[in-house]
């Protein structure tokens, strides 16, 4: 049985769950300081990226 690219097998959506699952209670292991420290670490390239202007220069060849 050939699969789409699409489509995932079975051991994969377990594997994304598994990882999912891990990554859910090592952020709950995480202390009230170092939840603050990345949520503000967070806020602050938020802020950062909002600021940001994309300009484009065009190319000229010599």
């Amino acid at each position: 049985m050939a699969l789409d690219k699409n489509q995932s097998s079975p051991d994969q959506t377990s594997d994304f769950e598994k990882a999912e699952l891990d990554l859910l209670r090592e952020s709950l292991r995480r202390s009230y300081k170092e939840r603050f420290l990345m949520a503000t670490r967070l806020y602050k390239v938020r802020q950062t990226m909002k600021k940001a202007v994309i300009t484009h220069k065009p190319f000229v060849s010599k």
